[in-house]
Protein backbone atom coordinates (compact mmCIF):
# COMPACT_ATOMS: atom_id res chain seq x y z
CA UNK A 1 0.00 0.00 0.00
CA UNK A 2 0.96 3.29 -0.88
CA UNK A 3 1.05 5.59 2.63
CA UNK A 4 0.44 9.24 3.42
CA UNK A 5 1.32 10.65 6.87
CA UNK A 6 -0.37 13.54 8.36
CA UNK A 7 1.83 15.30 11.68
CA UNK A 8 0.74 17.67 14.03
CA UNK A 9 2.79 19.41 16.52
CA UNK A 10 1.89 20.73 19.79
CA UNK A 11 4.54 23.02 20.98
CA UNK A 12 4.76 23.96 24.73
CA UNK A 13 7.16 27.28 25.27
CA UNK A 14 7.92 28.48 28.86
CA UNK A 15 7.68 31.58 28.54
CA UNK A 16 10.57 34.22 30.27
CA UNK A 17 8.92 35.78 33.10
CA UNK A 18 10.94 36.78 36.30
CA UNK A 19 7.93 34.90 38.02
CA UNK A 20 5.63 32.86 37.71
CA UNK A 21 2.28 32.91 35.84
CA UNK A 22 0.06 33.69 38.81
CA UNK A 23 2.13 33.51 42.02
CA UNK A 24 5.43 35.67 42.41
CA UNK A 25 7.42 32.48 42.62
CA UNK A 26 11.02 32.58 40.91
CA UNK A 27 10.85 30.90 37.74
CA UNK A 28 15.10 30.88 38.15
CA UNK A 29 15.91 27.44 36.21
CA UNK A 30 18.30 25.10 38.52
CA UNK A 31 17.14 26.17 41.59
CA UNK A 32 17.56 23.48 44.62
CA UNK A 33 14.52 20.89 44.36
CA UNK A 34 10.89 23.07 46.30
CA UNK A 35 13.02 26.16 46.85
CA UNK A 36 10.39 28.12 44.36
CA UNK A 37 7.05 26.99 44.83
CA UNK A 38 4.64 29.49 46.80
CA UNK A 39 1.67 28.35 48.42
CA UNK A 40 -0.39 29.16 45.54
CA UNK A 41 1.79 27.00 43.31
CA UNK A 42 1.34 24.25 45.60
CA UNK A 43 -2.10 24.43 45.79
CA UNK A 44 -2.81 25.21 49.13
CA UNK A 45 -6.49 25.71 50.31
CA UNK A 46 -7.65 29.58 50.56
CA UNK A 47 -5.04 30.76 47.84
CA UNK A 48 -5.39 32.98 44.92
CA UNK A 49 -4.25 33.23 41.85
CA UNK A 50 -3.51 36.54 40.39
CA UNK A 51 -2.75 36.93 36.51
CA UNK A 52 0.96 37.94 35.45
CA UNK A 53 0.60 40.68 33.20
CA UNK A 54 3.78 39.72 31.19
CA UNK A 55 2.94 35.96 30.58
CA UNK A 56 -0.07 38.44 28.61
CA UNK A 57 2.18 40.19 26.66
CA UNK A 58 4.43 37.45 25.51
CA UNK A 59 1.59 35.41 23.92
CA UNK A 60 0.29 38.72 22.27
CA UNK A 61 4.36 39.08 20.70
CA UNK A 62 3.84 35.75 19.02
CA UNK A 63 0.05 36.11 18.30
CA UNK A 64 1.34 39.04 16.01
CA UNK A 65 4.68 37.25 14.93
CA UNK A 66 2.23 34.70 13.09
CA UNK A 67 -0.28 37.38 12.26
CA UNK A 68 -2.77 35.23 14.05
CA UNK A 69 -6.41 36.14 15.49
CA UNK A 70 -5.77 37.48 18.91
CA UNK A 71 -8.31 36.52 21.74
CA UNK A 72 -10.07 40.09 22.26
CA UNK A 73 -11.53 38.18 25.11
CA UNK A 74 -10.23 34.99 26.51
CA UNK A 75 -10.88 32.76 29.46
CA UNK A 76 -8.86 30.80 31.66
CA UNK A 77 -10.22 27.06 32.40
CA UNK A 78 -9.48 24.25 35.10
CA UNK A 79 -8.09 20.93 33.24
CA UNK A 80 -9.00 18.53 35.34
CA UNK A 81 -6.67 15.40 36.19
CA UNK A 82 -4.32 13.49 38.16
CA UNK A 83 -1.12 13.57 38.35
CA UNK A 84 1.81 13.53 41.25
CA UNK A 85 3.35 16.88 40.23
CA UNK A 86 -0.10 18.91 39.74
CA UNK A 87 -0.61 18.96 43.69
CA UNK A 88 -4.12 21.49 43.10
CA UNK A 89 -5.20 18.16 40.53
CA UNK A 90 -5.88 20.50 37.94
CA UNK A 91 -3.81 22.61 35.51
CA UNK A 92 -5.27 26.29 35.18
CA UNK A 93 -5.17 26.36 30.92
CA UNK A 94 -7.25 27.75 28.39
CA UNK A 95 -9.97 26.08 26.11
CA UNK A 96 -12.59 28.09 24.07
CA UNK A 97 -11.81 30.99 24.21
CA UNK A 98 -7.39 31.12 23.94
CA UNK A 99 -5.41 34.32 23.78
CA UNK A 100 -4.17 33.81 20.62
CA UNK A 101 -6.33 32.17 17.47
CA UNK A 102 -5.63 30.64 13.75
CA UNK A 103 -2.50 31.91 12.37
CA UNK A 104 0.38 30.89 9.92
CA UNK A 105 3.81 29.98 9.72
CA UNK A 106 6.08 29.42 6.47
CA UNK A 107 8.91 27.02 6.45
CA UNK A 108 11.79 26.50 4.28
CA UNK A 109 11.93 22.68 2.40
CA UNK A 110 14.63 20.97 1.79
CA UNK A 111 14.16 21.35 -1.95
CA UNK A 112 13.93 25.28 -1.14
CA UNK A 113 10.42 25.47 -1.71
CA UNK A 114 8.45 27.56 1.13
CA UNK A 115 5.71 25.47 2.80
CA UNK A 116 2.62 27.45 4.96
CA UNK A 117 1.86 25.34 8.22
CA UNK A 118 -1.44 26.79 9.67
CA UNK A 119 -1.60 27.01 13.48
CA UNK A 120 -4.92 26.38 14.93
CA UNK A 121 -4.68 28.04 18.64
CA UNK A 122 -1.99 29.24 21.37
CA UNK A 123 -2.75 29.20 24.94
CA UNK A 124 -1.91 30.30 28.10
CA UNK A 125 -1.56 27.93 30.58
CA UNK A 126 0.55 26.78 33.82
CA UNK A 127 3.60 24.51 33.62
CA UNK A 128 3.57 20.91 35.84
CA UNK A 129 5.83 19.84 38.31
CA UNK A 130 8.67 17.41 37.67
CA UNK A 131 9.25 14.12 37.96
CA UNK A 132 12.71 12.68 39.58
CA UNK A 133 13.01 9.11 39.22
CA UNK A 134 16.86 8.79 38.41
CA UNK A 135 18.30 9.53 41.75
CA UNK A 136 15.44 7.52 43.97
CA UNK A 137 15.30 4.05 43.91
CA UNK A 138 12.06 1.96 43.70
CA UNK A 139 10.19 5.71 44.55
CA UNK A 140 9.76 8.86 42.39
CA UNK A 141 10.65 12.11 43.87
CA UNK A 142 8.52 15.67 42.92
CA UNK A 143 9.98 18.66 42.41
CA UNK A 144 7.72 21.83 42.41
CA UNK A 145 10.06 24.37 41.24
CA UNK A 146 8.70 24.07 37.63
CA UNK A 147 5.00 24.34 38.76
CA UNK A 148 3.26 27.64 37.86
CA UNK A 149 5.81 28.34 35.23
CA UNK A 150 3.82 30.03 32.28
CA UNK A 151 3.60 27.92 29.30
CA UNK A 152 2.50 29.29 25.93
CA UNK A 153 1.36 25.91 23.95
CA UNK A 154 1.08 26.63 20.12
CA UNK A 155 -1.52 23.75 18.64
CA UNK A 156 -0.44 22.74 14.67
CA UNK A 157 -3.05 22.11 12.03
CA UNK A 158 -2.10 18.19 11.47
CA UNK A 159 -0.57 20.04 7.60
CA UNK A 160 2.92 18.13 8.00
CA UNK A 161 3.34 15.14 5.75
CA UNK A 162 7.36 14.17 6.67
CA UNK A 163 9.35 14.12 9.75
CA UNK A 164 11.56 16.33 8.46
CA UNK A 165 8.50 19.12 7.82
CA UNK A 166 7.82 18.50 11.40
CA UNK A 167 11.58 19.81 12.45
CA UNK A 168 11.56 22.50 10.09
CA UNK A 169 8.14 23.89 11.31
CA UNK A 170 9.69 23.35 15.43
CA UNK A 171 13.03 25.16 14.15
CA UNK A 172 10.79 27.74 12.64
CA UNK A 173 9.13 28.17 15.94
CA UNK A 174 11.99 27.79 17.81
CA UNK A 175 13.69 31.08 15.62
CA UNK A 176 10.44 33.11 16.29
CA UNK A 177 10.35 32.54 19.90
CA UNK A 178 13.92 33.57 20.11
CA UNK A 179 13.39 36.53 17.87
CA UNK A 180 10.52 37.83 19.52
CA UNK A 181 12.85 37.15 22.94
CA UNK A 182 9.66 35.41 24.86
CA UNK A 183 11.45 32.51 25.47
CA UNK A 184 15.47 31.14 25.59
CA UNK A 185 14.05 28.45 23.89
CA UNK A 186 16.53 25.70 25.73
CA UNK A 187 15.25 22.42 24.85
CA UNK A 188 17.66 20.47 26.99
CA UNK A 189 16.09 22.97 30.05
CA UNK A 190 13.01 21.98 29.09
CA UNK A 191 11.91 25.76 27.61
CA UNK A 192 10.85 24.30 24.46
CA UNK A 193 9.03 20.95 24.41
CA UNK A 194 7.18 19.14 21.65
CA UNK A 195 3.85 16.66 21.52
CA UNK A 196 3.77 14.97 18.03
CA UNK A 197 0.79 13.63 16.89
CA UNK A 198 1.22 11.20 14.20
CA UNK A 199 -1.18 9.44 12.00
CA UNK A 200 -1.02 6.84 8.68
CA UNK A 201 -3.89 6.69 6.09
CA UNK A 202 -3.33 5.93 2.53
CA UNK A 203 -2.50 8.39 -0.19
CA UNK A 204 -5.82 10.07 -2.17
CA UNK A 205 -8.11 9.78 1.03
CA UNK A 206 -9.27 12.33 3.16
CA UNK A 207 -10.36 10.51 6.43
CA UNK A 208 -7.76 10.83 8.93
CA UNK A 209 -6.23 7.70 10.46
CA UNK A 210 -6.03 7.49 14.20
CA UNK A 211 -3.57 9.33 15.89
CA UNK A 212 -0.65 8.72 18.35
CA UNK A 213 0.72 11.56 20.31
CA UNK A 214 4.60 11.04 21.33
CA UNK A 215 4.73 13.09 24.45
CA UNK A 216 7.97 15.67 25.67
CA UNK A 217 10.46 15.40 22.85
CA UNK A 218 13.08 17.86 23.39
CA UNK A 219 15.24 18.13 20.74
CA UNK A 220 15.01 18.37 16.79
CA UNK A 221 17.06 15.51 16.50
CA UNK A 222 14.64 13.36 18.41
CA UNK A 223 11.52 14.98 16.68
CA UNK A 224 12.75 13.42 13.54
CA UNK A 225 13.91 10.07 14.87
CA UNK A 226 10.37 9.41 17.27
CA UNK A 227 8.44 10.35 13.82
CA UNK A 228 10.15 8.32 11.76
CA UNK A 229 10.19 5.74 14.35
CA UNK A 230 6.24 5.58 15.06
CA UNK A 231 5.42 5.90 11.17
CA UNK A 232 7.14 2.85 10.68
CA UNK A 233 5.17 1.26 13.71
CA UNK A 234 1.70 2.12 12.18
CA UNK A 235 2.60 0.86 8.97
CA UNK A 236 4.13 -2.48 10.52
CA UNK A 237 0.60 -2.93 12.37
CA UNK A 238 -2.20 -1.87 9.91
CA UNK A 239 -0.05 -4.19 7.39
CA UNK A 240 0.10 -6.61 9.66
CA UNK A 241 -4.10 -6.66 10.29
CA UNK A 242 -4.11 -4.66 13.46
CA UNK A 243 -5.69 -1.59 14.36
CA UNK A 244 -4.22 1.18 16.18
CA UNK A 245 -4.96 2.56 19.20
CA UNK A 246 -5.30 6.47 20.00
CA UNK A 247 -3.23 6.74 22.56
CA UNK A 248 0.13 8.67 24.71
CA UNK A 249 3.39 7.27 23.70
CA UNK A 250 7.23 7.99 24.62
CA UNK A 251 9.68 7.89 22.85
CA UNK A 252 13.02 6.05 23.56
CA UNK A 253 16.23 6.91 22.63
CA UNK A 254 18.56 4.46 23.42
CA UNK A 255 16.09 1.66 21.51
CA UNK A 256 14.67 4.30 18.77
CA UNK A 257 11.13 3.03 19.83
CA UNK A 258 7.96 4.60 20.81
CA UNK A 259 5.95 2.77 23.61
CA UNK A 260 2.76 3.33 24.33
CA UNK A 261 2.02 4.74 28.19
CA UNK A 262 -1.73 5.49 28.50
CA UNK A 263 -5.06 5.53 26.41
CA UNK A 264 -5.11 9.08 24.71
CA UNK A 265 -7.48 11.08 27.02
CA UNK A 266 -10.47 13.60 24.94
CA UNK A 267 -11.12 17.45 25.46
CA UNK A 268 -14.71 16.12 27.67
CA UNK A 269 -12.33 13.34 29.73
CA UNK A 270 -10.77 16.61 31.68
CA UNK A 271 -13.80 18.00 32.52
CA UNK A 272 -12.96 21.78 31.16
CA UNK A 273 -14.63 24.52 33.07
CA UNK A 274 -13.96 28.49 33.50
CA UNK A 275 -11.58 29.02 36.47
CA UNK A 276 -13.79 30.64 39.05
CA UNK A 277 -10.92 32.43 40.77
CA UNK A 278 -9.62 34.59 37.26
CA UNK A 279 -11.77 37.06 35.54
CA UNK A 280 -11.89 36.54 31.68
CA UNK A 281 -8.61 38.49 30.03
CA UNK A 282 -9.79 41.63 27.63
CA UNK A 283 -7.42 42.71 25.19
CA UNK A 284 -6.84 46.61 25.27
CA UNK A 285 -6.38 48.24 21.32
CA UNK A 286 -3.93 50.36 22.74
CA UNK A 287 -1.48 47.52 24.24
CA UNK A 288 -1.90 45.32 20.99
CA UNK A 289 -0.62 48.44 19.06
CA UNK A 290 1.91 49.04 21.57
CA UNK A 291 3.13 45.55 21.55
CA UNK A 292 2.96 45.32 17.67
CA UNK A 293 5.27 49.13 17.32
CA UNK A 294 7.84 46.86 19.69
CA UNK A 295 8.64 43.77 17.79
CA UNK A 296 11.95 43.25 15.93
CA UNK A 297 12.52 42.62 12.41
CA UNK A 298 11.28 38.54 12.20
CA UNK A 299 12.95 35.80 10.57
CA UNK A 300 10.67 36.26 7.15
CA UNK A 301 11.61 39.67 7.00
CA UNK A 302 14.87 39.44 7.39
CA UNK A 303 15.12 36.51 4.88
CA UNK A 304 14.08 38.75 2.37
CA UNK A 305 15.95 41.33 3.27
CA UNK A 306 19.25 39.55 3.02
CA UNK A 307 18.50 38.53 -0.14
CA UNK A 308 17.90 41.82 -1.85
CA UNK A 309 20.25 43.84 0.42
CA UNK A 310 23.23 41.49 0.55
CA UNK A 311 22.17 39.66 -2.91
CA UNK A 312 22.66 36.20 -0.51
CA UNK A 313 20.86 32.90 -2.61
CA UNK A 314 17.59 31.81 -0.44
CA UNK A 315 19.92 29.06 1.44
CA UNK A 316 22.58 31.09 2.38
CA UNK A 317 19.83 33.59 4.01
CA UNK A 318 17.72 30.81 5.53
CA UNK A 319 20.51 29.29 7.39
CA UNK A 320 21.94 32.97 8.64
CA UNK A 321 18.28 34.09 9.42
CA UNK A 322 17.49 31.07 11.70
CA UNK A 323 18.68 32.66 14.76
CA UNK A 324 18.88 35.87 15.83
CA UNK A 325 21.81 35.78 17.07
CA UNK A 326 23.26 34.04 13.94
CA UNK A 327 21.35 36.82 12.13
CA UNK A 328 23.36 39.89 13.84
CA UNK A 329 26.69 37.75 14.16
CA UNK A 330 26.45 38.13 9.94
CA UNK A 331 25.60 41.93 9.52
CA UNK A 332 28.38 42.89 12.17
CA UNK A 333 30.51 40.96 9.68
CA UNK A 334 29.56 42.34 6.56
CA UNK A 335 29.99 46.00 7.93
CA UNK A 336 33.67 45.08 9.66
CA UNK A 337 34.44 43.36 5.75
CA UNK A 338 33.68 46.30 4.30
CA UNK A 339 30.17 45.17 2.51
CA UNK A 340 31.57 42.17 1.60
CA UNK A 341 28.38 40.19 1.97
CA UNK A 342 28.77 36.46 0.23
CA UNK A 343 32.58 35.78 1.56
CA UNK A 344 31.28 36.90 5.09
CA UNK A 345 28.00 34.07 4.35
CA UNK A 346 30.69 31.76 3.34
CA UNK A 347 32.72 31.59 6.30
CA UNK A 348 30.10 32.20 8.84
CA UNK A 349 28.49 29.13 7.02
CA UNK A 350 31.10 27.15 6.59
CA UNK A 351 34.56 27.39 8.97
CA UNK A 352 32.72 29.46 11.89
CA UNK A 353 29.40 26.56 12.30
CA UNK A 354 31.67 23.91 11.50
CA UNK A 355 34.06 24.82 14.06
CA UNK A 356 31.09 25.74 16.86
CA UNK A 357 29.74 22.42 16.09
CA UNK A 358 33.10 20.53 16.93
CA UNK A 359 33.38 22.46 20.21
CA UNK A 360 29.55 21.88 20.77
CA UNK A 361 29.13 26.02 21.07
CA UNK A 362 26.97 28.01 20.14
CA UNK A 363 27.32 31.65 17.75
CA UNK A 364 27.06 33.76 20.94
CA UNK A 365 29.97 31.97 22.63
CA UNK A 366 32.30 32.10 19.51
CA UNK A 367 35.73 32.65 19.96
CA UNK A 368 36.32 34.82 16.71
CA UNK A 369 34.38 38.19 16.41
CA UNK A 370 32.04 39.75 13.42
CA UNK A 371 35.15 42.58 13.82
CA UNK A 372 37.94 39.83 13.41
CA UNK A 373 36.38 37.67 10.73
CA UNK A 374 35.44 40.73 9.04
CA UNK A 375 39.38 41.99 9.22
CA UNK A 376 40.33 38.66 8.18
CA UNK A 377 37.81 38.58 4.82
CA UNK A 378 39.21 42.41 4.04
CA UNK A 379 42.92 40.27 4.22
CA UNK A 380 41.71 37.96 1.71
CA UNK A 381 39.92 40.77 -0.63
CA UNK A 382 43.30 42.82 -1.12
CA UNK A 383 45.58 40.14 -1.88
CA UNK A 384 47.50 40.42 1.50
CA UNK A 385 47.11 36.62 2.05
CA UNK A 386 45.73 33.63 0.02
CA UNK A 387 42.64 31.71 0.73
CA UNK A 388 44.91 28.62 2.34
CA UNK A 389 46.68 31.22 4.52
CA UNK A 390 43.37 32.67 5.23
CA UNK A 391 42.48 29.07 6.56
CA UNK A 392 45.73 29.23 9.06
CA UNK A 393 44.64 32.75 10.36
CA UNK A 394 41.12 31.98 11.04
CA UNK A 395 42.58 29.19 13.47
CA UNK A 396 44.63 30.98 15.16
CA UNK A 397 41.82 33.78 15.66
CA UNK A 398 39.70 30.91 17.04
CA UNK A 399 42.60 29.93 19.43
CA UNK A 400 43.09 32.93 20.83
CA UNK A 401 46.19 33.67 19.47
CA UNK A 402 45.95 37.32 18.22
CA UNK A 403 43.51 40.04 18.52
CA UNK A 404 43.37 40.74 14.85
CA UNK A 405 44.10 38.75 11.40
CA UNK A 406 46.46 41.80 10.89
CA UNK A 407 48.08 41.00 13.94
CA UNK A 408 48.26 37.34 13.33
CA UNK A 409 49.64 37.74 10.04
CA UNK A 410 52.67 40.03 10.77
CA UNK A 411 53.59 37.88 13.79
CA UNK A 412 53.69 35.07 11.72
CA UNK A 413 55.15 36.54 8.26
CA UNK A 414 52.22 35.39 6.46
CA UNK A 415 51.90 38.08 4.05
CA UNK A 416 51.09 36.95 0.42
CA UNK A 417 54.07 36.95 -2.06
CA UNK A 418 52.81 38.97 -4.80
CA UNK A 419 56.38 40.28 -6.55
CA UNK A 420 56.45 38.66 -9.75
CA UNK A 421 60.25 38.84 -10.13
CA UNK A 422 60.03 36.52 -6.87
CA UNK A 423 56.82 34.33 -7.95
CA UNK A 424 58.76 33.56 -11.74
CA UNK A 425 61.95 32.38 -9.73
CA UNK A 426 60.24 29.95 -8.26
CA UNK A 427 58.33 28.82 -11.14
CA UNK A 428 61.87 28.71 -13.30
CA UNK A 429 62.82 26.34 -10.32
CA UNK A 430 59.95 24.10 -10.30
CA UNK A 431 60.15 23.79 -14.43
CA UNK A 432 63.95 23.51 -13.93
CA UNK A 433 63.72 20.56 -11.50
CA UNK A 434 60.37 18.39 -13.24
CA UNK A 435 61.55 18.14 -17.21
CA UNK A 436 59.79 14.95 -18.12
CA UNK A 437 56.69 16.49 -16.37
CA UNK A 438 57.07 20.23 -18.51
CA UNK A 439 57.57 17.88 -21.87
CA UNK A 440 54.20 15.38 -20.75
CA UNK A 441 51.94 18.99 -20.30
CA UNK A 442 53.67 20.21 -23.68
CA UNK A 443 52.16 17.23 -25.68
CA UNK A 444 48.67 17.54 -24.52
CA UNK A 445 48.03 16.31 -20.62
CA UNK A 446 46.61 19.73 -19.07
CA UNK A 447 46.21 18.29 -15.97
CA UNK A 448 49.64 18.42 -15.04
CA UNK A 449 49.13 22.56 -14.58
CA UNK A 450 47.64 21.46 -10.70
CA UNK A 451 50.65 19.52 -10.76
CA UNK A 452 53.06 22.57 -10.99
CA UNK A 453 50.94 24.88 -9.58
CA UNK A 454 51.29 23.20 -6.02
CA UNK A 455 54.99 22.43 -6.51
CA UNK A 456 55.17 26.49 -6.67
CA UNK A 457 52.92 27.02 -3.68
CA UNK A 458 54.82 24.43 -1.69
CA UNK A 459 57.91 26.35 -2.30
CA UNK A 460 56.59 29.45 -1.48
CA UNK A 461 54.82 27.82 1.65
CA UNK A 462 51.86 28.44 0.49
CA UNK A 463 52.69 32.67 0.29
CA UNK A 464 52.77 33.20 -3.23
CA UNK A 465 49.76 34.68 -4.59
CA UNK A 466 47.75 32.01 -7.14
CA UNK A 467 46.32 34.66 -9.89
CA UNK A 468 49.94 35.39 -10.71
CA UNK A 469 51.07 32.18 -10.41
CA UNK A 470 48.61 30.36 -12.87
CA UNK A 471 49.42 33.61 -14.98
CA UNK A 472 53.38 33.35 -15.14
CA UNK A 473 53.14 29.33 -15.28
CA UNK A 474 50.54 29.37 -18.19
CA UNK A 475 53.25 31.66 -20.13
CA UNK A 476 56.41 29.82 -18.65
CA UNK A 477 55.13 26.39 -19.46
CA UNK A 478 53.90 27.37 -23.14
CA UNK A 479 57.00 27.60 -24.36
Amino acid sequence: MSWEVVIGLEIHVQLNTKSKIFSGSSTTFGAEPNTQASLIDLGMPGVLPVLNKAAVRNAIKFGLGIDAELGRKNVFARKNYFYPDLPKGYQISQMDLPIVGKGHIDIQLDDGQTKRVNITRAHLEEDAGKSLHEDFHGMTGIDLNRAGTPLLEIVSEPEMRSAKEAVAYAKAIHALIRYLDISDGNMAEGSMRCDCNVSIRQKGTEKLGTRREIKNVNSFKFIEKAINSEIEWQIDEIESGRKIEQSTVLYDPNTNRTRAMRSKEEANDYRYFPDPDLLPIVLDEALIAEIRASLPELPAARRERFVSQYGLPEYDAGVLVSSRELAEFFEATVTAANGAAKPASNWIMGDVLAALNRTEKDIGDSPITPAQLGGLINRINDNTISGKIAKQVFQALMDGEGASADEIIEKNGLKQESDSGAIEALIDEVIAANPDNVAAYRSGKDKLFGFFVGEVMKRSKGKANPGQVNEILKKKLAG
